[in-house]
């Protein structure tokens, strides 16, 4: 007889079983959102509510409402089930199941939930909420890793051999994105200007459903804690932020301005790619979906989805990164420091005045360009969407003179 391999099982690693932990918490506060919403459809029909005005309050009753109460109350007992489950197989994992490995379509899901429900997130500690980090590219398997503090004479030592000790280059990722996402089409600008340039290249790993001012203030306060760490702090320090990214980074630029952080002394430019300056129609427009929703009480259960969008979602309206925005603060760009924007644009190269102007998809070419800036430092690439400018040589090219 011969003789049967033994399966092997392979241990989910911490990440995966805190990722589903996460993921769990979120569908039962998606089934309870849903139950509460059916209810209050159920409650304005068979009220009878007017077409236009108030939504009726309060639970329903009789038979009708105890099967409401069942439901919620069996939903919960489920997430209390699977949260328990989930927590005693993580205590039993052997030591060292955890990896520093990550997926990229793992890291796309949970970015993606941070961008959407990341407020929530954090305010409800769930697993999935991402704590903000830079990390540092492994060219060897394309892996981003964190760094830790105790790792930073190693890194230092690693860019000192390279002869890029003294140059900084941070980029920080948009909405519903991580770091790893800055290598698209198999290019990272990054990592080519970092070759370029002779520049450790760090990239910032953050939670994009947070207010914009709060991501600024964790990024400032993270630089300054990188500096008093790093043993010979670099003395030129440049920032790429894509998108959302951008405001984050002006929002770091203005804690470290107000609280005179020793970091921003050694800031030397501010690159922006596709940055809503003036803020993105498209969230305007889920705005008014949400109001016009809300006008009848058949209909204003629904907005309530809408309005579980982000803090960082709806800081995208009108492109607030500081807390309280100034009447011109869209229009005033750091002091001191080179800014540089870019925009983009699906349309072919105007033709004449005023045509192809329509912006990425996204964000509007005057948006992105709202910035009073010379026009040696500015830059509009056609036949672009928003996300091509992650992988466009051109633009990396562009950047390259610039910097």
């Amino acid at each position: 007889m011969p003789t049967k391999t033994p399966i092997r099982f392979k241990h989910p690693s911490q990440q995966t079983v805190n990722d589903l932990q996460g993921g769990s918490r979120l569908v039962i506060a998606g089934v309870q959102g849903i139950t509460n919403i059916v209810e209050s459809v159920h409650r304005n029909v068979s009220g009878l509510a007017p077409i236009a005005g108030a939504s009726r309050s309060g639970p329903m009753r009789g038979i009708t409402g105890f099967v409401y109460r069942r439901v919620r109350g069996a939903t919960a007992l489920v997430g209390l089930g699977l949260d328990a489950a989930f927590s005693q197989l993580a205590k039993r994992l052997p030591g060292g199941a955890a990896s520093a490995q990550r997926s990229d379509a793992g890291e796309a899901a949970r970015s993606a939930a941070n961008g959407l429900f990341g407020d929530y997130l954090a305010e409800t500690n769930n697993p999935l909420a991402i704590q903000m980090s830079l990390r540092t590219a492994d060219k060897s398997g394309g892996i981003a890793v964190p760094i830790q503090r105790d790792g930073l004479r190693a890194l230092l030592a690693r860019a000192e051999s390279a002869g890029d000790g003294s140059k900084l280059l941070i980029m920080v990722h948009g909405l519903c994105m991580n770091d790893l996402q800055w290598r698209r089409d198999g290019h990272d600008h990054g990592e080519s200007l970092g070759a370029s340039k002779r520049a450790t290249v760090l990239y910032l790993h953050y939670n994009t459903g947070l207010h914009i001012a709060e991501n600024g203030l964790q990024f400032s306060n993270l630089l300054e804690a990188l500096f008093q760490e790093w043993p010979v702090p670099p003395n030129d320090i440049s920032i790429i932020g894509h998108s959302m990214g951008g405001l984050v980074a002006r929002s770091a630029y203005e804690v470290a301005r107000r609280t005179e952080q020793t970091w921003l002394k050694r800031l030397k430019a501010l690159v922006f790619l596709g940055t809503p300056h003036r803020g993105a129609p498209l969230e305007r427009a889920g705005r008014g979906v949400d109001l016009l929703l809300g006008a009848s009480p058949y209909t204003a259960p629904f907005a309530r989805i809408g309005l579980t969008r982000s803090a960082g979602i709806q800081d995208l309206r009108h492109g607030r990164y500081i807390e309280p925005l100034p009447m011109h603060g869209h229009a005033l760009p750091p002091a001191g420091v080179a800014c540089f924007a870019i925009a983009a644009s699906r349309q072919r190269p105007p033709t004449r005045a005023g045509i192809g102007r329509h912006g990425d998809g996204l964000v509007p070419i005057a948006s992105a360009l709202a910035l009073p800036l010379p026009t040696s430092h500015q830059a509009i690439f056609y036949e672009m969407n928003h996300f091509d400018l992650l992988s466009s040589r051109a633009v990396c090219d562009r950047i390259g003179r610039w910097l």
